[in-house]
């Protein structure tokens, strides 16, 4: 019976020591969990401040797209504008050549032909 009961207590011993063994790797397994869920919340905090940062860089962008659009528009529009101007410009100044030269010859004293 005592070989019985050293064998008993050899197992029993072992079982022990296994249980051990199992509890200090579910501990160490909870420390990771726990690590990285704290990571986890992290990144979900991180990814949210990012989408709402998104998300005004987004409109920002939208409202200055129009605004050059409509820039764009205004300085076409512009240009054209002057080169109307600069156009009517010249031909003015051909027109007001003209009746300079017109008006010289009808204003000079005529010569007399000998």
């Amino acid at each position: 019976m005592t070989q019985q009961g050293a064998a008993l207590q050899t197992y029993n011993n072992e079982l022990v020591k296994c249980i051990e063994e199992l509890c200090s790797k579910r501990e160490e397994l909870t420390r990771q969990i726990k690590q990285e869920e704290d990571e986890k919340d992290r990144l979900q905090h991180d990814i949210r401040v990012l989408s709402e940062k998104l998300s005004r860089v987004n409109e920002s962008l939208s409202r200055r797209l129009a605004a050059r659009t409509a820039l764009d528009r205004t300085v076409a529009e512009t240009e054209a504008a002057y080169t109307k101007i600069l156009e009517s410009s010249q031909s003015l100044l051909s027109v007001l050549k003209q009746e300079a030269g017109n008006l010289s010859k009808a204003t000079e004293p005529r010569r007399k032909d000998h």
